[in-house]
């Protein structure tokens, strides 16, 4: 457990730099001037590849931009020509980042984003269709908001069909507790698409075993150490009650895990949690953790880029697509103790290697509302 300790650490010091950058006003990007619009093109010419992202302390996060930056490297680029926005989960600072991007490169800027909660879909999307820069999106936006509204320069959004892996993992966690008990969940920001989802799966789940009881559901914010100090409090409120814990995401897990063993209680009462991530893998592995659903974020990452900048440089034109090649679903794959070594060998200890102009092989078809 000392790599929970370690990444809890970690998260705080980042935090920290965060905020005190912030109080210094410090920007980064987002110092920057004017948010003109560019001139009309009708393709980009070597435009500035970019991924807006919460921040690499966080292991899915990471893995999205390492799959970005394979992407860079697939073209005979350096790596680090990709520009990195770090939003440490603001949605202001992201928006603002964005913009000062785009005064920066004229709008000649292929944006891979997680805009960080869904209203903030759409003033993005916005100033890079107004900059006549291109973007793809994932995971998050509202549903009313769709790339063909906005010609070529909004790209494409991919999300994760997150129901019913939620609702699996519930199942597979309340057959664990024997059907019955109190479960308590922590789950991610409330305004994201992907911690509405896992909630509703949770919820799904129960309607079928009618002695789980709910005993609480929070916001984790899908932060490590917010899920430790609140399923401390779980613990000191309910006590022997929770018979299960149901995890938006692995870093949550992680908190949770750490709470847990402060009270000598791993091992005990059973996790679930989501992404995949290799930490999770090994704790599922170990039987920590009763399973976790991968979303592949490398491939995600990678490809999210690819099609902004493919775009952008004319290799294809979006608004010649089908609707379920801009609006589509990614893969997922659930991982429970009895296959977790065979999932570590195939997808975490080699990285497959992907072709970045397939970019839509491993999907799972068009976002149903």
């Amino acid at each position: 457990m000392s790599f929970i300790r370690k990444f809890i650490e970690q998260e705080t010091i980042n935090r920290r730099k965060f905020l005190l950058a912030s109080a210094m006003g410090i920007g980064g990007a987002a110092a920057a001037g004017a948010f003109g619009a560019g001139p009309v093109r009708a393709a980009l010419t070597d435009p500035t590849i970019a991924w807006s992202y919460r921040n690499r302390t966080n292991p899915y996060w990471n893995e999205i931009v390492s799959g970005g930056e394979a992407f860079v490297e697939s073209m005979g680029k350096p790596k680090g020509d990709l520009v990195h926005l770090i939003n440490d989960g603001s949605s202001e600072k992201s928006l603002a980042d964005v913009k000062a991007l785009l005064a920066k490169e004229n709008g000649n800027v292929a944006l891979a984003i997680d805009t960080n909660d869904a209203p903030n879909c759409r003033p993005v999307v916005e100033a890079v269709a107004a900059s006549k820069g291109y973007v793809s999106t994932i995971w998050n936006k509202t549903d009313d908001l769709h790339p063909w509204d906005f010609g070529d320069h909004y790209v494409s959004h991919m999300t994760w069909s997150d129901l019913g892996p939620a609702e699996q993992t519930a199942r597979i966690l309340f057959d664990k507790m024997g059907g019955k008990g109190g479960v308590v969940g922590l789950g991610g920001i409330a305004s994201n698409n992907p911690a509405i989802e896992r909630k509703q799966g949770l919820l799904n789940a129960m309607k079928d075993y009618p002695d789980i009881e709910l005993l609480d559901y929070q916001a984790a914010d899908w932060d490590t150490q917010k899920a430790n100090q609140i399923m401390s409090s779980f613990l000191t409120r309910f006590g022997d009650e929770i018979k299960g814990v149901h995890c938006a995401n692995d870093t949550i897990g992680y908190g949770v895990l750490e709470a847990l063993r402060a009270e000598g209680l791993q091992g005990v009462i059973p996790i679930v949690t989501y992404d995949g991530n290799p930490q999770a893998v090994e704790l599922v592995i170990k039987g920590d953790i009763e399973a976790t659903v991968f979303t592949n974020p490398h491939w995600g990452g990678g490809i999210t880029a690819a099609l902004a900048y493919y775009a952008a440089t004319g290799l294809f034109k979006p608004s010649d697509e089908p609707h379920a090649s801009r609006e589509f679903y990614g893969p997922t794959i659930m991982i429970t103790p009895n296959d977790a070594k065979a999932f570590k060998a195939e997808y975490l200890d080699s990285v497959p290697t992907y072709d970045w102009k397939d970019f839509w092989g491993p999907g799972n078809g068009q976002i149903h509302y």
